[in-house]
């Protein structure tokens, strides 16, 4: 069953290259066009296009197939092009003519629109509490091993003292920036599309507002081509968003990898979260976090992805627009997974005590001696060139770190002032 079709046959092949995946992808979009369905239906009854009964019906049909898409058995068979045309296929065997009136006011293009804000709203929401939790548990582990001292480096050498309290809650810091964008991505698609139709709105009086409040959107896209246009922009911004937080996190993944490794030796994992070599008896492998690392450089270039397909695309419907839904929800998917396994991993990282007087550590201390020497009178310059010198002269003797007392120093975190900044990220 197509929605468009007339009665003349399709060329198989063509059918094939136009449909696509559409139907596997759907099944993501299925609660939430059966969602739509209701409010639409609701709202054609409120304005007198149904009868009271015919709503009921409606809605009784619609919450049967809310009902085996919860226990696994809704299916999109291969008779049909996506979602929408099996959605108004049994509700027309279900209740004849009155099925067949769900598409009034209505067109397939803002049926995918309303299904994919209502996904993406749900989704970001869902992404950013998990990003929340991960900011929650990393700022925990920086409490935990504030006063762990961890090498910092430049340019990877060694360069000044850090701290795993100050790297854990580095991370935490950069997540709330991607909480930022996500809050910014909600309210983009927080807006209903639902009514737009075509692209061009219809000449029918339905009650755009009555189903914005009834889909739980925030406002309307008052302007219908507007509403139109917001396809691929949403896709956009939300692939942006997912991406920014990816980057985040492969790069932290990226420093994990590292800090495992032997030369570095800072930190390590239990055995069953790493994995071994098929020749070599010693190696404990951090391919969790070398698969995210990958994984989150994928999701980084969806979003340049989105602009290539949308960019010089004039105003109104193109079916273009159907190639950024595969990799839209791929996104989404796949950074709520790596989300969870983060979550899960770096619980139960171990911190390892890191031997200061190691011979690749003398001039870990060097700035601080230099800033030593200010205090008690020289100038920066004079200091720098006494500390210089020692090190060319193979003199210099590091002393006792100078604690770092400013905020968001290692040893001053300004943890409750992160926490407060998280917590005030999602108010608008």
């Amino acid at each position: 069953m197509k929605l468009w079709d007339k009665g003349i046959s399709i060329d198989k092949k063509i059918e094939k290259f136009t449909v696509g995946n559409d139907r596997e992808l759907d099944m993501f979009l299925a609660k939430y066009d059966l969602l739509a369905s209701k409010a639409h239906a609701k709202m054609l009854g409120k304005v007198g296009i149904l009868s009271a009964v015919e709503v009921d019906d409606m809605l009784r049909e619609l919450e049967k197939l809310e009902t085996q898409l919860e226990k696994g058995t809704f299916v999109i068979e291969e008779d049909f092009e996506d979602v929408h045309s099996k959605i108004e296929y049994e509700l027309t065997k279900a209740l004849g003519d009155t099925g067949k009136k769900i598409h009034t006011a209505r067109s397939r293009n803002d049926q995918v629109l309303v299904a994919m804000q209502l996904y993406f709203k749900e989704n970001l929401q869902d992404i950013y509490g998990k990003t929340d939790t991960l900011i929650d548990v990393l700022l925990e582990l920086a409490g935990e091993h504030r006063e762990k001292v961890l090498p910092g480096y430049t340019h990877l050498q060694v360069a000044m003292p850090s701290s795993f309290g100050l790297w854990f809650s580095a991370y935490a810091e950069l997540l709330i920036d991607d909480l930022y964008l996500l809050n910014a991505g909600l309210q983009i698609v927080d807006q209903n599309p639902l009514g737009s139709a075509a692209g061009y709105g219809s000449s029918f009086p339905i009650d755009r507002e009555f189903t914005t409040a009834e889909l739980g959107f925030s406002t309307l896209k008052y302007n219908v081509v507007a509403a139109q246009m917001s396809r691929g922009k949403c896709e956009r911004t939300v692939t942006s968003n997912i991406g920014s937080l990816a980057n985040t996190l492969s790069r932290f993944a990226m420093d994990i990898c590292l800090y495992m490794s032997q030369n570095f030796d800072f930190i390590s994992f239990p055995d069953e979260l790493t994995t071994g070599s098929s020749i070599m008896p010693h190696k404990k492998n951090p391919d969790v976090f070398e698969l995210i690392r990958g994984k989150c450089n994928k999701l980084q270039a969806i979003a340049n992805e989105m602009v290539l397909i949308t960019n010089n695309l004039p105003s109104g419907y193109h079916r273009d627009f159907q190639l950024i839904k595969e990799n839209s929800i791929y996104a989404v998917e796949n950074i709520k997974e790596i989300l969870d396994i983060f979550i899960h991993s770096i619980k139960l990282i171990e911190v390892k005590e890191v031997d200061l007087k190691d011979e690749k550590y003398k001039y870990l201390f060097t700035v601080d001696s230099i800033n030593d020497l200010v205090m008690q009178g020289s100038s920066f310059r004079e200091a720098y060139k006494e500390i210089g010198e020692q090190v060319q002269a193979g003199r210099y003797e590091p002393g006792t770190s100078i604690e770092h007392t400013h905020t968001g120093s290692k040893d001053n975190l300004a943890l409750e002032k992160i926490r407060e900044k998280k917590d005030s990220a999602g108010k608008s």
